[in-house]
């Protein structure tokens, strides 16, 4: 993938790991395309930085995603990346009947959205030069958090559905998994200043490292994630699972 030159749409960049990313590629001279729920929170992304555009989209609306992609492509023909960064954390009890409304919310924004936007972009994609697309699944891809069981399931499904996408591409798109760990942003009440989890700006500085090799990594994966990436290849799935759904973890 290019480091500079490119036109990304980038999902979910209102805030966190999003805005980072934006605020990072605009910087290193790309045009940058924004969306997410609140328009308000995008612009704050953008301002000061021309070359960020910022639009309201809800991926859990694909007839706001058909007519968004046509006003996109309209004015932007030059795309050429698709990041799909969008997604929500419900922290829920899976072990009691519950309202499923927040499960089933995760569901569509964090999978159903992908697979819609790559959907509604796909053709335009594979006619571009250096096209890419850009996947944020999670550490909780490889071993899952109990209280976010829906939450790491949608994004054990971004994972999977990114390695049948990158062999269905392999001619035309190239497809680039970006997997986080455990980082301090606002994703869960709280999390922005929780102890242990990697402090933001750490993070996007060891992920633009990453973006900048050539080749680029099929998986973008800082440091810290090899404790859950690599659990199951290592023989520690099972003790890697109890340290991390351990009460007060």
């Amino acid at each position: 993938m290019k480091t500079s030159g490119n036109t990304l749409l980038l999902t979910g960049g209102g805030t966190g790991i999003g805005r980072e990313l934006a605020q990072r590629w605009h910087d290193a001279g790309n045009v940058v395309i924004v969306t997410g729920r609140t328009l308000a929170s995008l612009e704050e992304t953008a301002k000061g930085r021309e070359n960020i555009h910022a639009f309201a989209l809800d991926v859990a609306d694909p007839a706001g995603i058909a007519a968004f992609v046509a006003e996109i492509l309209a004015r932007f023909p030059a795309l050429n990346v698709l990041v799909n960064n969008a997604g929500v954390m419900p922290l829920e009890d899976v072990s009691v009947s519950r309202d499923l409304s927040r499960a089933e919310a995760c569901v569509v924004t964090n999978l159903l959205g992908p697979i819609r936007m790559t959907d509604a972009l796909i053709d335009h994609l594979r006619g571009q030069g250096d096209a890419a697309i850009v996947n944020v699944s999670s550490g909780l891809a490889f071993v899952p958090l109990v209280s976010a069981a829906v939450y790491s399931a949608t994004k054990a499904a971004i994972h999977s559905w990114t390695d049948s996408l990158r062999f269905a591409l392999q001619d035309s798109v190239e497809v680039i998994e970006l997997a986080p760990p455990a980082v301090q942003t606002e994703l869960t009440p709280g999390q922005s200043t929780r102890e242990g989890y990697m402090p933001l700006d750490a993070f996007i500085d060891e992920v633009m490292e990453l973006f900048a090799a050539v080749p680029t990594p099929e998986l973008i994966g800082v440091e810290r994630l090899s404790f859950l990436r690599n659990a199951e290849a290592e023989g520690r799935y099972a003790q890697t699972f109890a340290v991390l759904n351990a009460p007060g973890h």
